[in-house]
């Protein structure tokens, strides 16, 4: 990142717009030509300037590209920041645009939520099914806090994050949380319900559990909530959990013990039914992980089960043989 790069980016209202635009939230190149009130491939031009300069990020999803702020806590991008928000508060023309621009932004906000509860609406039926058989969630989540309240949360990695729950949940307690979700369209209902949190603090990405786009060692905690008994061989999804884990990280699993509910891999698509205590140490083991004492949630016909482990120094993991049984 050069200075000079980063004042030639500037060096334009539009830029200095989406610049401030995006030190509020995330958001897709449609919706801040929406904002701005110019053409998609204009928008583009500028956001390429910026992403050039460093001062944004770029991510794809699908067939929409995200942009985000780059490194908030940098100390340049914090500066600013700073700068724009001082040129608010002193020039009346850049101010009134700032203002107009949040009051569209307002609106991007409030269609998100509304094709949030659309989502929820036509699923609703096919969830309240499932909770009927278990804990009920608010019983579930308090037993996962109070299992990861004995230390830091650090940074935090929300895999299968779905509606974004479970950011939501654990947002005060992490340094940073990454949602990541296969789905796209369950990655527009979480940004809906996560968008009043701080862009520094969250961010949303696409990928797949089997394969997670980030570097070895990134996160303090890694969470699996409900989402395990959609893998088809789950101990590769437990290996890159692993891997993206620091030493001493941890690990949380929320899932089912084994059942024979035959009828959820039809009706919701569980491609495993539950797991065994044995069957979930061997494949913690088997990762890299030492294994805590396992709770259970009895409330329902569906026992709730919350695993959780500790990552073993990558010299020790690199002695452990390959899972042959646990599968």
């Amino acid at each position: 990142m050069q200075i000079e790069d980063i004042f030639k980016a500037l060096g334009d209202p539009t830029r200095l717009r989406i610049a401030r635009l995006l030190g509020a939230m995330e958001l897709a190149v449609g919706e801040l030509a929406q904002v701005l009130g110019q053409s998609q491939p204009r928008v583009s031009r500028h956001v390429g300037i910026l992403c050039d300069a460093g001062l944004a990020e770029r991510r794809r999803e699908g067939s929409w590209v995200f942009l985000r702020q780059s490194e908030p806590s940098a100390p340049l991008i914090e500066a600013v920041q700073s700068l724009l928000t001082l040129a608010e508060t002193e020039e009346p023309t850049f101010a009134a645009l700032c203002d107009a621009d949040r009051r569209k932004l307002a609106a991007i906000r409030d269609a998100r939520e509304t094709a949030a509860e659309t989502y929820f609406a036509r699923h609703a039926g096919e969830w309240d099914e499932l909770r009927a058989l278990h804990s009920a969630d608010v019983e579930v989540e308090r037993r996962l806090s109070d299992a990861l309240a004995d230390a830091p949360l650090g940074a935090m990695l929300d895999i299968g994050t779905g509606t974004g729950r479970m950011a939501e949940l654990f947002a005060d307690r992490a340094e940073r949380i990454v949602a990541l979700d296969k789905n796209l369209e369950m990655l527009r209902v979480a940004r809906a319900k996560l968008q009043h949190l701080p862009t520094a603090q969250i961010e949303l990405v696409q990928g797949d559990f089997a394969d997670l786009p980030f570097a070895d060692a990134t996160f303090d905690t890694v969470l699996l909530h409900q989402v395990l008994h959609f893998a088809p061989d789950p101990a590769p999804a437990l290996i890159e959990a692993a891997r993206v884990l620091r030493s001493g990280g941890r690990i949380a699993i929320v899932d089912f013990a084994s059942h024979d509910h035959e009828e959820l891999r039809t009706r919701h698509q569980h491609v495993r039914l539950g797991f065994a205590d044995r069957q979930m140490a061997e494949l913690l083991g088997a990762a890299g992980f030492v294994a805590c004492p396992p709770l259970a949630l009895e409330g329902g016909a569906l026992v709730v089960k919350i695993w959780t482990a500790t990552r073993l120094p990558a010299a020790v993991t690199a002695k452990i043989p390959a899972l042959e049984t646990a599968r």
